[in-house]
């Protein structure tokens, strides 16, 4: 449903709509409908035509964007119009609207600003091999005294922090460097010339091929041109030259990775999580409200502002799929996610969908490593449309909204169609409604 479904019918024509033209010109003075208001003194001019009564609106949600409209009273505080005063004297209807503004010609962004954090993302973890390094010697795994453990030892380990890139070293187990090649294919068995095609194969040799080794063609196919060039690797990585290549032999990864912690010990055997690690560019996420969901969508332009004021473009590059927050407790001794609000005074749980956006200028996010985040979607533009504040809404008692236009000869109220809301503005749309048109604003 549309902002302008949601916050009424459109009324027809209510009272004259255009100040210029005689045929609709307002009821004599002192009327409504060809009758005298109430309070007016026989003989005397009554007040002015009465106009249509201004309400204060309520906040209406339509959509992801929260239209709040405040109404603006259109008689005098005492309530009357043109009734009479504490003397029993006709009071005066105001002459015009408090304030006035101008219907713009402008572009409208509708924007929403949620709260993100700034990171490396997710750590995964780096699982010793069942087996040895090829070239170092393998042993079935579960042998020796940590059964389910890599053989070996484990002789180097990188930092807390460093930056693994292709070619090399993950760890070294046995003075044996394991180095990282970038694909999505783990090395699930020994490759070597006359072994079945396949992707393996061909991971292996685009990896080869981006260290600068040549010789052979990168295809799915284990040649003898491919045995060479393992080899010249292998020596290069001080290893033992043997032409052949194990699942044990180098770790495959997206893509350049930061540690983020380093889990095995220094001397000690490949058992279990040897490390884990991230990507190496930061990024932002967001746990978004299911009722934002439109906000966000493959290539959808944000920006970051930083704790210190900064502020980044980012993109958004994926967006999960909605789950529910856990419930929390708020002042009783119940544990959140264990059934119900009851006593212990938890919320029920929140969809959200988890939502990751990229920043292409990494500069911009300065020195910060992690930090909670400011996130601004500009998720709709609509261009050259008509738009004045919100405040300038008349809501009428019949349904629909108004402008209250003010012209050389006097005040009248036009019917508008209701757009986007955004920065406080409104688009309009209407016959008779056109750009420099004044209208009515509260001070």
């Amino acid at each position: 449903m549309t902002a302008s479904e949601q916050l009424g019918k459109q009324p027809g024509p209510l009272i004259p709509t255009d100040p210029d033209d005689p045929s609709t010109e307002p009821a004599r003075p002192g009327t409504v409908d060809g009758s005298r208001l109430p309070g007016a003194t026989a003989g005397a001019e009554p007040p002015a035509a009465r106009r249509p009564r201004r309400r204060r609106l309520r906040t209406v949600v339509a959509g992801a964007a929260v239209l709040v409209v405040a109404g603006v009273a259109g008689v005098a505080a005492t309530g009357g119009l043109g009734g009479a005063d504490g003397n029993g004297t006709a009071s005066a209807a105001p002459s015009g609207p408090p304030g006035t503004a101008k219907v713009q010609r402008t572009t409208l962004t509708r924007t929403e600003t949620v709260d993100g954090s700034l990171g490396y993302g997710p750590a995964s973890a780096v699982q010793a091999p069942s087996e040895g390094p090829a070239s170092g010697g393998k042993q079935a795994a579960g042998t020796g005294s940590d059964a389910g453990a890599g053989t070996g030892v484990l002789t180097w380990l990188p930092s807390e922090g460093d930056v693994i890139r292709r070619g090399k070293p993950v760890y070294s187990l046995d003075a044996h460097k394991v180095p990282l090649l970038y694909g999505s294919t783990p090395l699930y068995r020994t490759l070597d010339v006359g072994v079945p095609d396949g992707e393996d194969v061909e991971l292996l040799e685009k990896n080869l091929s981006a260290l600068g080794y040549t010789g052979f063609t990168v295809d799915d196919t284990y040649t003898s041109g491919t045995a060479s060039a393992v080899r010249d690797w292998q020596d290069d990585l001080g290893r033992t030259v043997t032409g052949t290549v194990g699942p044990g032999d180098a770790v495959v990864a997206d893509g350049e990775r930061r540690v983020d912690d380093v889990k095995a010990a220094l001397g000690g055997p490949p058992s279990g999580d040897v490390l884990t690690w991230t990507g190496n560019r930061r990024i932002v996420t967001v746990d978004l409200d299911v009722q934002y969901e439109d906000l966000a969508d493959h290539g959808t332009k944000a920006t970051v502002k930083l704790p210190d004021g900064t502020e980044a473009d980012a993109t958004v590059d994926d967006v999960g799929t909605a789950a529910s927050a856990a419930p929390s407790a708020t002042g009783g001794s119940g544990t959140a996610g264990t059934g119900g609000t009851g006593s212990s005074g938890g919320q029920a749980p929140q969809a959200t969908l988890p939502v990751r956006l990229s920043v292409a200028d990494q500069k911009k996010l300065g020195r910060y490593q992690a930090a909670p985040v400011d996130v601004t979607f500009q998720a709709q533009t609509h261009k050259d449309v008509l738009a004045v504040p919100i405040n300038a809404l008349v809501a009428l008692r019949e349904g629909g909204y108004a402008l209250e236009t003010v012209g050389s000869r006097g005040i009248a109220y036009v019917p508008v169609k209701l757009g986007m809301f955004a920065d406080g503005m409104v688009e309009v749309s209407g016959a008779g409604v056109t750009a420099g048109m004044v209208v009515g604003v509260p001070k």
